[in-house]
């Protein structure tokens, strides 16, 4: 060691003395290090096939439990404006200028969700089938070996499943991990009860995930100040109760003219109220005129989408009440039907915030051609209300309970 420290520093040799050294340096020097490198392999096409296809089923299935989550929330009272919360929230992500794929929020949370209810489903078809045949059993002869067999082996399954589910779960409730128990693992930690210390922790980082108390808030603010836009709708409400002609009459036709002036403009203010997330926001009746200046070819088509093509049909779902047990599969159609149209006036306000103010004469001329066809959008969306008062359950509470603007339910309440 004394004699490395007091040697001399050894000199560095460059590229130049390899070269007189030993001829073949030269060319080893001249050698692109990048080309050194090892490349990474390739994806094969039919490898990438297969990846795209399983993308699109698992967001499929993400969209799908999705939906039915605010299916299940929207046929709970109070819990409605959770959904309504996050139908404006959806257009408002998409108005700021959000991305399509980052517009559907809680969407892995809600996939999880979904993956531990069809795991559930699974594990009680054993189960029920065991029972029942235990039941049978019981029928055909009372206390016999076979019944007490089949109870036996239906506390066994019921035993079995919960505890597959809760390994599956504790390792993160993936599909993999649902295909796949990794019984190795789990004979080492399955058993020991600080492998499942931390499964409460994890429930409550998915609820907080959810963002249900702001989705909620949401909703109640966009629902109170859709409400004050609604005043000619309670009007007509009045004026048509008792089937007063005259005045009455009146009245309520200068309330349905008045009400389709505020449906030209009621769905772009709520996608700017959930965008800029105030409540004057709602009653910005200026800006949101600037912003359709932007793009009106934009704004008719979401215009289209969300009081013609999509909720129109669902007066249909209206006609006859639904039992208060299965309300929710109605809803479920409502959701799914609101969800694209509220995506659409999102896309339309984060269109106009990306253009400038136009000056060109073809601006004023589309302009003017989009407000006559506007006119015929509310017109056609106003003659289904109107109908709706004589077919729908509900009667004449169908002015204040328009699922295109609203909480997306076929009733208040089921039979």
């Amino acid at each position: 060691m004394l004699e490395l420290a007091n040697s001399e520093p050894v000199e560095r040799l460059d590229a130049s003395d390899l070269s007189a050294s030993d001829p073949t340096a030269s060319d080893a020097a001249e050698i692109d290090p990048s080309h050194m490198t090892p490349s990474a392999p390739r994806v094969g096409l039919i490898r990438r096939g297969f990846r795209g296809v399983g993308w699109l089923i698992w967001t499929a299935f993400r969209i799908a439990s999705l939906i039915v989550l605010l299916a299940i929330l929207a046929a709970i009272p109070i819990f409605q404006l959770v959904t309504f919360g996050y139908l404006l929230d959806v257009s408002g992500r998409l108005a700021r200028g959000g991305r399509f794929r980052d517009a559907l929020p809680s969407l892995d949370a809600a996939g999880k969700i979904g993956l531990a209810g069809c795991g559930l489903f699974l594990a009680a078809l054993p189960v029920q089938l065991l029972v029942h045949w235990e039941s049978v059993a019981q029928l055909i002869q009372p206390g016999s070996a076979q019944a007490v067999t089949m109870r036996i082996l239906a506390i066994g399954a019921a035993i079995a499943g919960t505890v597959y589910l809760l390994w599956v779960w504790v390792r993160g409730g993936q599909l993999r991990h649902y295909l796949w128990p990794q019984p190795i693992r789990f004979l080492r930690q399955g058993w020991r009860p600080s492998t499942y210390r931390e499964m409460p922790d994890k429930l409550w980082e998915t609820t907080v995930s959810l963002e249900l108390p702001r989705l909620f808030w949401l909703g109640v603010r966009g629902a109170i100040g859709t409400l004050v836009w609604l005043a000619p709708a309670m009007i007509i409400i009045a004026a048509n109760r008792n089937g007063e002609t005259g005045l009455a009459g009146l009245v309520g036709g200068l309330s349905l003219l008045a009400l389709g002036v505020v449906l030209l403009y009621l769905p772009m203010l709520q996608t700017h109220f959930a965008a800029e997330n105030r409540l004057s926001a709602l009653f910005e009746l200026r800006k949101v005129r600037r912003l359709y200046r932007r793009a009106p070819w934009a704004w008719l088509l979401a215009m289209i989408s969300g009081l013609v093509i999509l909720p129109l049909p669902l007066y249909l779902l209206k006609i006859e009440a639904t039992p208060q047990e299965v309300v929710w599969l109605p809803t479920l159609v409502f959701v799914a039907f609101i969800l694209p149209a509220r995506i659409a006036e999102g896309l339309a306000i984060r269109r106009a915030n990306r253009l400038p103010d136009p000056t060109s004469w073809w601006a004023f001329f589309s302009r003017w051609i989009v407000r006559f066809l506007m006119v015929g959008v509310v017109a056609i969306y106003l003659t289904f209300v109107t109908l709706s008062q004589f077919t729908s359950w509900d009667g004449l509470q169908t002015w204040v309970q328009q699922h295109a603007v609203l909480i997306p339910i076929p009733f208040l309440g089921g039979t």
